[in-house]
This record gives C-alpha cells, sequence and structure tokens, in this order.
C-alpha cells in the first residue's frame, strides 16, 4: 500500500516537468522572434553611426574652441568666457587683496545674476 501513493506522485510530476519545458522553451522561440524583428536593418544603422560621429566631433570642436579662445558669453551684462589658463592668471592677480578681490566678486555676481526691471503695469481701465 505504501509503495502505489509514491509511485502515483512520481508518475504525476512528469506531465508537469514536461509542460514547464515546454513553456519554457516556447518563451525562448517568441523572445527570440521577438529579437530578430526588431533589429534594425544595417544600413539604417551605418547611417546612424555616420551621422552621430559628425555630431560628435562638430561638438568636440565647439567645446575646445570654446576652451582655448575667449568670447562672450552675454554681451549687454558683460560676461565674457576666457581660456582656463588666463582666468587663473587673472584670478592670482586679483586675489593678492582678498578683501578687495571678494568685494569684486560679490558685485560681479550682483550684476550677472540681477534681474531684469518690472514691466509697466498696465493702468486700470477705469483710472
Amino acid at each position: 500500500m505504501n509503495e502505489t501513493p509514491a509511485n502515483n506522485r512520481s508518475r504525476s510530476s512528469w506531465p508537469t516537468v514536461v509542460a514547464v519545458l515546454a513553456a519554457c522553451l516556447i518563451f525562448a522561440a517568441l523572445v527570440w522572434q521577438m529579437k530578430k524583428y526588431t533589429q534594425p536593418a544595417p544600413a539604417v544603422d551605418q547611417a546612424r553611426k555616420a551621422e552621430r560621429a559628425k555630431a560628435r566631433a562638430e561638438l568636440t570642436a565647439a567645446e575646445t574652441e570654446a576652451l582655448n579662445n575667449a568670447g562672450w558669453i552675454d554681451q549687454t551684462k558683460g560676461l565674457v568666457r576666457l581660456p582656463i589658463a588666463e582666468a587663473l592668471k587673472i584670478a592670482e592677480r586679483e586675489w593678492q587683496n582678498p578683501a578687495q578681490a571678494r568685494s569684486n566678486l560679490i558685485a560681479r555676481v550682483e550684476k550677472a545674476t540681477a534681474l531684469p526691471p518690472k514691466a509697466p503695469e498696465k493702468p486700470s481701465a477705469f483710472e
């Protein structure tokens, strides 16, 4: 009597194992098919690579130019972009007197971050 229930349990687990393996194989096949269908064509990929390389070269050239040459950031406020080496020389020269340099720095920050004046309010039609 004891052998019959154990034997039934082992026989009943085989269909479950086979069903799980079949489901895994079906899932793997579906994933493989979706990956195959969603891959872009090689010609499109080559065009994207060329476009990205061109954009990267332009960006690198612009960054190099900005780092090595002076230029205006905001001419109306008097903000100038300087090369790093030149900015370090100016900072070293100005910070010989820390109190004066701090006051100049605060004045420049206030000038650079100053809000524009408010637009005049429209007069009321009843005034």
